[in-house]
């Protein structure tokens, strides 16, 4: 699933080639996609408006968007969900993609849009698509993002503390909680705590604060790497989550268990109980 690095690179495809630009239709005719609206409920709040800002928390990304024509009375914010694939596509009136990663490079022609599930276009003929193969994504008007936790990318290391020094919770299940902390996955999580040298099982209520803090760095470490990488999956310690491999700094075999739910690996040396 797409974790905040990919979230953060869908947003600036949006914020390079998406803002600014007036709307003159709108597919929203997949009624799963873009529940719980009706098909058309979308294209109504949106046609004759601009995107105006990209914004992102966590793994969550929508667009504020403008007033129709000289109306100064802003629009609805548009909520885009990606999903376990979904991808943010910007195209020319012709079809040919100018931002938004290698969805054409897996062998699709230019035009090729058989897994476009959402889609805005702009008065100059371009478009922009959430290419969706697996359809988990899911795109929709003012989504609750006061919900959401801080931002993991923006946490300060103060408020940091204060969301994970309380409980008794494993310290993978909470970074993996959304409502204390946006925007880790479990690649994400993985990394970091292999970085901070912690045990994933580790309850939050034995950890100190020099525990918590180079857990922080570690989190901020791993995701500007990922962003500047491409994704979690170019993240240094992901190829070795794997049966009979070892820990690519000390050699010591890794180790896979169940934390959170989820399937997690750790140095079995370097990352005791």
């Amino acid at each position: 699933m797409p974790e905040l690095p990919e979230v953060e690179s869908a947003r600036r495809v949006i914020e390079r080639h998406g803002l600014g630009r007036r709307i003159v239709d709108v597919d929203d005719t997949d009624s799963y996609e873009c529940r719980p609206h009706a098909p058309g409920e979308i294209r109504s709040a949106l046609v004759g408006r601009r995107l105006t800002v990209a914004r992102r928390q966590g793994k969550s990304m929508w667009c504020e968007t403008s007033g129709v024509g000289r109306s100064r009375q802003e629009g609805p914010t548009v909520g885009i969900h990606l999903g376990m694939s979904g991808k943010i596509v910007v195209a020319d009136g012709r079809g040919d993609e100018i931002d938004g990663g290698d969805y054409w490079e897996r062998g699709r022609a230019p035009g090729d849009f058989r897994f476009s599930r959402f889609s805005l276009t702009f008065a100059d003929g371009g478009s922009l698509i959430l290419v969706d193969p697996r359809r988990l994504g899911r795109v929709r008007l003012d989504p609750p993002v006061e919900l959401l936790g801080p931002d993991a990318r923006e946490v300060t290391p103060g408020r940091f503390r204060q969301l994970v020094m309380t409980g008794t919770a494993p310290i993978k299940a909470r970074l993996l909680d959304q409502n204390s902390i946006a925007g880790v996955g479990n690649l994400l999580a993985d990394q970091a705590l292999w970085l901070a040298r912690l045990h994933p099982a580790r309850r939050v209520s034995d950890l100190v604060r020099s525990d918590v803090d180079r857990l922080h760095r570690a989190l901020h470490r791993a995701i500007e790497a990922a962003i500047g990488g491409g994704g979690v999956h170019t993240l240094s310690v992901i190829p070795f989550r794997k049966p009979a491999a070892a820990c690519p700094r000390c050699g010591a075999p890794m180790q896979r268990g169940t934390v959170g739910g989820r399937t997690t690996w750790w140095c079995s040396n370097e990352q005791r109980a």
